[in-house]
């Protein structure tokens, strides 16, 4: 997601992909062993755990898990074991409270890493296997898909940074009058085109089937096709593109239940997809030789499923063609979001371009066409910006909680649950209310910041994940280290530290609500740029003017 690569629609988000690195074969009954278990993996960075399994004649009183990371390969966020590293090298020993393992007991720690799997493993000097013979052997990992951003997240229950209630607004396209449509397995999204442009649209509906976890698309009826082919060396997709509307007009198509993809909107010419054996490599114009670079297109991500329409724009990859997203409920109230000020694409680039360390972020056609802005992750992937830009905020953030404390409330809903952060060398260990070590978390690189991914990588739990998410807002907006108490602020208090994300502040302070999804957490306090209704009846896209 953060480094230069081919992007493939992702399924992560619905069936985590599994990939045991170490095999458990021992030799014996009586035998230690500990099993290396990738539990989900998207593309930049992956989740993994370890279970050891007490099967020796007595208790273990302590343990030591150590192995070796490829090249290139880290471990960012880790729970449940302490960690020193030395190299490639990683050795995890227990805690105070998960040390003493009876026989045939089994404890379990995890962590988040990103490049290839572990190798080399012992546990308390001996092979993980088991064995006594030699380094274990490792598997292949399952086939994994690689997002782009992480899919619009479907939660049991309403997560504190989620809305729960939306300001009602009259839908920009007129609808309010209309009877309500009924409700059904086949979502209406109109989609508006007011941009003043005379380009053809092309609309494509992709995404993962919720019941089946097939990656596929959709047409303007609402049938959903698999993908099916693909190869080594990808090969093209076939055209699914659906004529969009011209300019001044609408075009309505249906959206299956049980799906969570995107909705692409392309400008002149059509959209290269191709096939690979992994899934269908999307667009990423931040590539070299990626061929969908010189045509402006953007999309919006959805989940519609039986708790209904979750719809967002997204600027986490770039900031393209502003367009509104909307969604009406069966009570007839439509709420909408993602609406630029009058002029405001011109002023995000015009901010842009007189920030010197973001100006080249600006991708322009050859006719003079400003395409894209690239997210500032991107740029800095496509090299046209400094990888290192954040270090030295980082470095004071971080540092800051060597001599106080962090704390982080990160449920709205329960102000009870706190985690309280304290730096230790390049380490933050976060404990709960009674003391125990939940959460540790390397320090960050300016490319984790960017991406919420790596050292503040997020696994999906009620612990580890909400701390990282909260401390990757505070990073992308400058309040760690200054705010002491996380998530907290008001958005006129984000971004004032420096180096910071201009790029994000600047696309929040051009929208009419101040929301925007300007990176992947920013859904931390509700500056995100979605709509939700859990009785959805019709949704709409409308692509105004620039």
């Amino acid at each position: 997601m953060r480094r230069k690569r081919t992007f493939i629609l992702s399924v992560a988000a619905v069936v985590a992909a599994a990939g045991t690195a170490w095999i458990a074969m021992p030799a014996s009954a009586a035998a230690t062993t500990a099993v290396f278990r990738k539990t989900s993996d998207w593309g930049s960075g992956w989740q993994g755990t370890v279970t050891i399994t007490n099967g020796g004649p007595s208790a273990m009183r302590s343990w030591k898990v150590e192995f070796d990371l490829p090249a290139g390969g880290t471990v960012g966020s880790f729970w449940e074991a302490d960690m020193a590293a030395a190299g490639q090298h990683r050795t995890f020993t227990n805690r105070g409270w998960n040390g003493t393992v009876p026989v045939d007991g089994k404890v379990t720690f995890g962590f988040i890493g990103t490049g290839g799997a572990p190798v080399n493993c012992k546990i308390n000097g001996r092979p993980c296997t088991g064995t006594d013979g030699g380094a274990t052997q490792p598997q292949p990992p399952a086939a994994t898909y690689a997002p782009v951003k992480p899919p619009v997240a479907v939660p049991s229950s309403a997560p504190a940074t989620r809305p729960t209630t939306q300001a009602p607004t009259r839908p920009a396209d007129d609808e309010a009058d209309k009877a309500v449509p009924p409700a059904g397995n086949l979502l209406p999204v109109k989609v508006t085109n007011r941009t003043g442009r005379n380009d053809a649209v092309h609309l494509y509906v992709l995404g993962v089937n919720l019941t089946t976890g097939k990656l596929g698309s959709v047409n303007a009826a609402g049938t959903f096709t698999p993908w099916t082919g693909g190869g080594a060396v990808p090969v093209p997709a076939p055209d699914v593109s659906i004529p969009g509307p011209a300019d001044g007009a609408s075009t309505t198509i249906k959206m299956p239940k049980n799906l969570s993809g995107r909705i692409y909107m392309s400008f002149g010419d059509k959209l290269n997809f191709r096939l690979s054996n992994g899934g269908l490599v999307q667009p990423a114009p931040w590539a070299g030789g990626d061929p969908n670079r010189d045509i402006l297109f953007d999309w919006s991500e959805f989940t519609l499923n039986d708790s209904g329409l979750w719809l967002n724009s997204s600027q986490v990859d770039m900031f393209a063609v502003p367009h509104i997203v909307s969604v009406r409920g069966g009570n007839g109230v439509t709420t909408r979001t993602g609406e630029l000020k009058p002029g405001g694409r011109q002023k995000v680039i015009d901010a842009i371009r007189a920030e010197p360390a973001f100006a080249k972020s600006i991708q322009t056609r050859s006719d003079g066409t400003v395409l894209r802005v690239l997210a500032p992750g991107k740029a800095a992937d496509a090299g046209l910006m400094s990888g290192t830009y954040l270090n030295p905020y980082i470095d004071r953030a971080w540092n800051a909680y060597t001599s106080r404390t962090l704390t982080v409330v990160p449920f709205g809903d329960r102000p009870g649950t706190k985690f309280f952060g304290r730096t230790s060398g390049n380490v933050m260990n976060f404990t709960d209310g009674a003391g125990k070590v939940v959460a540790s978390f390397t320090k960050p690189s300016t490319a984790n910041v960017w991406g919420c991914d790596g050292a503040l990588g997020a696994p999906n739990d009620q612990v580890v994940g909400p701390i990282s998410r909260t401390l990757c807002a505070a990073m992308q907006r400058t309040t760690l280290g200054t705010l002491d108490t996380q998530p907290s602020g008001k958005a006129a208090d984000f971004y004032k530290g420096e180096p910071s994300n201009h790029y994000a502040k600047v696309i929040h302070d051009q929208m009419v609500d101040g929301k925007a999804y300007a990176f992947a957490f920013d859904d931390v306090q509700n500056q995100e740029s979605l709509v939700h209704s859990g009785d959805p009846r019709q949704a709409g896209i409308v692509m105004t003017p620039f």
